[in-house]
C-alpha cells in the first residue's frame, strides 16, 4: 500500500477569494485519481500549486516554448522509485494551475470553478503517473478514467457541453 503526500501551495491569493476550499479540493481531487489506479509501493508525493494566468504563461514558455497562459500543466518527475525502500518517498511530480485561464474556461463552458478545478487536477495528475492524450485510443482512455474519477467526487461529465453559468454562481458553489 502506497502512502501518498500531497501537498497544495497557493501563490495566487485569488484562488482563496474565488474558491476558498481550492486547496482542499485540489487535495481530494488528486486522491480520488490515485484512488482509481492500481495500488503503488512504497511513499510518493504530489505538489499542486495554484498559480496565476502570469506565472503559469512564464512555465509554459520556459518548459514548453508556448507563450501563453494554459489551465494546467503537469510535470512529470520521471524519478524511479527510490533505493531507500518503501519508506523512502518518491516525487511523482508537480500539477500547477492558472487561476484566471480556469475560470473562464468554467465560466465558458457552464461549469462551477470547483468543477473545473477537480478535473484539472484529475487530468494533471493523470499526467505525471504516465497517462497522455496524444492519440485517440489513449486519449479515450485517460478521459473515461478522468470521468469515471470525477464522477465518484459528484461531478459530471466535463466533456459533455453545458450552458454558461452566471458568473455570480460561480464562487459559491462546492
Amino acid at each position: 500500500m502506497a502512502i501518498m503526500t500531497v501537498d497544495v501551495s497557493v501563490a495566487c491569493p485569488t484562488w482563496d477569494a474565488d474558491l476558498p476550499q481550492a486547496a482542499a479540493l485540489a487535495e481530494r481531487a488528486v486522491r480520488a485519481a490515485e484512488a482509481a489506479l492500481p495500488a503503488r509501493a512504497g511513499a510518493y508525493e504530489v505538489s499542486v500549486l495554484l498559480a496565476d494566468d502570469a506565472l503559469q504563461r512564464r512555465l509554459n514558455r520556459e518548459w514548453r516554448g508556448h507563450d501563453r497562459a494554459t489551465n494546467v500543466l503537469a510535470f512529470p518527475s520521471g524519478a524511479e522509485a527510490p533505493a531507500g525502500g518503501p519508506e523512502t518517498v518518491r516525487g511523482l511530480g508537480d500539477i500547477v494551475l492558472a487561476h484566471g485561464t480556469v475560470s473562464r474556461e468554467a465560466r465558458r463552458d457552464g461549469k462551477t470553478l470547483a468543477e473545473h478545478l477537480s478535473h484539472l487536477v484529475v487530468h494533471g495528475f493523470l499526467h505525471l503517473v504516465g497517462f497522455d492524450h496524444e492519440k485517440d485510443a489513449a486519449a479515450a482512455q485517460m478521459e473515461a478514467l478522468e470521468v469515471r474519477v470525477l464522477h465518484g467526487l459528484g461531478i459530471a461529465d466535463p466533456y459533455v457541453p453545458r450552458a454558461a453559468a452566471p458568473a455570480a454562481s460561480q464562487a459559491t458553489e462546492p
